[in-house]
């Protein structure tokens, strides 16, 4: 496992604190950037018995043999079941996956942390996304950070800080990791073997592992499906459309409305379209029709959504209420054509 090429420079500055590294890390940045791969390379390089000058790990020795196995004894990765691989870990049938972490997970790690560490070496925790902590087990997290263990290092992953009780996050040094420069991006994926990476970018905000996944045939079935409905506001149906999109990923849906609004606003108020290059035409036509404080409610409408967008209670209603705050905003393009 190596860094991207975009995180050299944060990684000679990691690599140069190894001796006197804090108890905590709090890697915070966009999704998409790499924070989660440079958090393990980091805790390999740590847990190495014989690190590469660059203080990456060898691969070769027995810690690097555990870790390539899963079974470090002192390695805990800590996240929501819903992002858990194997089949053993996963929740019972019917049971859906729960998308926090939870205080149970956290007080295992209290126990972990109170024992020896293996052969005298480190011991590294690593917690994503960080904001996932429900507020019970981000207090229990609270207690380790204020009496922290000798030889551990606790990496938090957050790709929203602003959602971490302040406590925690003063009780980490934090690492911002921003979003690479454009050209750079679009050099490394040419290289992942994208023809044309420019769209994908703009669809992913730039954030280059958000674009290579954007990149797959199916999601891009998907999106264009969905928004060749918001561009055709006098023909949607907010209740069929809701209903034909329930199985999609509600995390994507919610993300492409948002860009759709942005975009929708951006060319309204300056002619920039920043996430839809390729429906740059359709946003043009309708932008001078939206009403701006619309626009601006709805933004704030999904910014919300965003926060329940994982477990909504129905999220055909979920769904529902979004399309039909948008059709609100557009209602003077209804009028146009009444």
């Amino acid at each position: 496992m190596a860094i991207f090429p975009w995180q050299t420079e944060t990684w000679r500055q990691i690599n140069a604190m190894r001796q006197s590294l804090p108890h905590a890390l709090l890697f915070q940045g966009r999704k998409g950037v790499g924070k989660l791969q440079f958090a393990r390379t980091l805790a390999h390089g740590l847990l190495c018995e014989t690190p590469q000058p660059s203080g990456e790990g060898c691969g070769k020795c027995l810690a690097c043999g555990w870790l390539a196995q899963g079974n470090h004894p002192d390695f805990r990765s800590v996240e929501p079941e819903a992002l858990t691989e194997t089949d053993e870990d996963k929740p019972a049938k019917g049971k859906k996956p729960s998308h926090e972490i939870k205080i149970e997970q956290i007080r295992e790690l209290a126990g972990l942390v109170n024992l020896s560490t293996h052969r005298d070496g480190m011991r590294v925790v690593l917690i994503h996304p960080a904001e996932a902590m429900n507020s019970n087990a981000a207090n229990a997290l609270l207690k380790t950070l204020e009496e922290p263990p000798p030889h551990t290092l606790i990496i938090l992953v957050t790709h929203q800080a602003q959602f971490l009780l302040p406590t925690v996050r003063s009780r980490c040094l934090k690492l911002t990791f921003a979003v690479p420069p454009t050209e750079q991006s679009m050099n490394w994926l040419r290289h992942q073997g994208l023809a044309d990476p420019a769209p994908f970018l703009a669809q992913a905000g730039y954030a280059p592992l958000v674009a290579l996944e954007m990149s797959m045939d199916e999601l891009q079935e998907h999106r264009q499906g969905f928004l060749s409905q918001l561009a055709r506001p006098q023909a949607l149906d907010p209740i069929v459309l809701a209903e034909k999109s329930e199985k999609l990923d509600m995390v994507n849906l919610v993300k492409w409305l948002q860009q759709w609004v942005y975009d929708l606003i951006g060319c309204r108020l300056s002619g920039l379209i920043r996430y839809q290059p390729d429906f740059a035409a359709e946003v043009r036509a309708l932008a001078p029709h939206i009403r701006l404080h619309a626009a601006l409610m709805l933004q704030k409408e999904l910014l919300a959504a965003q926060r329940i967008v994982h477990h909504p209670l129905n999220t055909q209603l979920f769904l529902e209420q979004l399309l039909l705050s948008y059709m609100q905003l557009m209602n003077p393009i209804e009028s146009d054509h009444g």
